[in-house]
């Protein structure tokens, strides 16, 4: 019997995604016709292993959430397949995939929004485990008292409604709710950009501590780089839809290779005054993802264009041992900086 070449490469990580994208049809006209269509996500292709924390990061509208949804099937891909845990998501039935869904649960950005506000936090966060049939009445009771507690909540918050609480309590539910199955791997779309900056530092922190305890796996989505660095092993970074680098954290931080991720890091702040950065400024906007330019996504804002670069497309590839870039000239190797 012939080989699976995506499970070949699947092979001891716990999440593969080939050549994944998402097309959005744009329709108008009496008949809603097909104008066009916005390429949200367009042929990204990277892994996770068990354990580490992959960040995903990039500006507003790049792709990153799409991305999320897609490997979780809450919105179908267009093309691409995943494998996660030895299984092709993409050919699940939804029968399977809920059953699939036990073990990769989301986080998402906005901790009011994505909770109920009719139920209580005891039904909130004991509602998948009533659903999969996990446990009832008492059993579900002191399960969800568990879980409060694993994420620093108390018994007197069971009755409580949403508004209730504080955006970082809010979370904390909501984390709450995404480990009651037990799950390997967790979502975490944007999960503290809605919460203050002392906030901020204590969900991060419960995050990495329920890492070690439980074991989990993190794909880890957000725009603020020093938070990337500080929870991250390693890191994806998207422009318009692409995957343009990935690489360990701190090689990314210190040997960036594709321009877009030096104009990243080159706009975060220093806490010390004394370190001065040279600031790499873009100019031009992001591309639309309804009319994206030929070649190279980043062409039209990259100071070290040439002609290859607005007619090719880069393919991802590999630079040094697990650092990819997609770029015709990467910085490391000789491209100007």
């Amino acid at each position: 019997m012939k080989k699976d070449p995506l499970m070949e490469k699947a092979k001891g990580h716990l999440l593969y995604a080939e050549r994944v994208s998402k097309n959005f049809p744009i329709r108008g006209g009496v008949f809603s016709t097909v104008k066009g269509e916005i390429k949200a996500v367009d042929n990204v292709e990277f892994f996770v292993d068990k354990g580490e924390t992959l960040g995903i990061v990039g500006e507003s509208g790049c792709g990153k959430s799409t991305l999320a949804r897609l490997i979780m099937r809450l919105v179908k891909p267009s093309a691409g397949r995943v494998v996660f845990m030895g299984g092709e998501l993409t050919k699940y039935t939804p029968k399977v995939m809920r059953d699939a869904r036990k073990n990769m649960q989301m986080v998402f950005q906005d901790p009011l929004s994505s909770l109920d506000p009719r139920m209580t936090i005891k039904n909130i966060v004991g509602e998948p485990l009533a659903v999969y049939g996990i446990a009832r009445g008492e059993e579900l009771a002191r399960k969800v008292l568990e879980l409060l507690d694993i994420v620093g909540l108390k018994k007197e918050h069971l009755n409580r409604f949403p508004h209730e609480f504080s955006g970082g309590q809010r979370q904390r539910v909501n984390v709450a709710r995404a480990l009651a199955l037990k799950p390997t791997m967790l979502f975490l779309d944007e999960p503290t950009s809605a919460l203050d900056v002392s906030v901020q530092a204590q969900v991060l922190n419960l995050l990495m501590d329920l890492q070690k305890q439980l074991g989990l796996t993190y794909v880890f989505i957000t725009h603020n780089l020093n938070v990337i660095f500080h929870i991250s092993d390693r890191v994806a970074v998207m422009y318009a839809g692409k995957l343009v680098e990935l690489a360990a954290t701190e090689k990314l931080f210190t040997r960036m290779a594709h321009p877009y991720t030096l104009a990243l890091l080159s706009a975060v702040p220093v806490a010390d005054p004394s370190v001065k950065r040279e600031r790499r400024e873009l100019t031009g906007e992001v591309p639309s993802p309804l009319n994206p330019p030929s070649g190279c996504r980043f062409h039209p804002r990259c100071w070290q264009r040439q002609r290859i670069c607005e007619v090719e497309e880069p393919m991802f590839k590999e630079i040094d041992p697990g650092h990819f870039v997609s770029c015709h000239f990467p910085l490391t190797t000789g491209g100007a900086q």
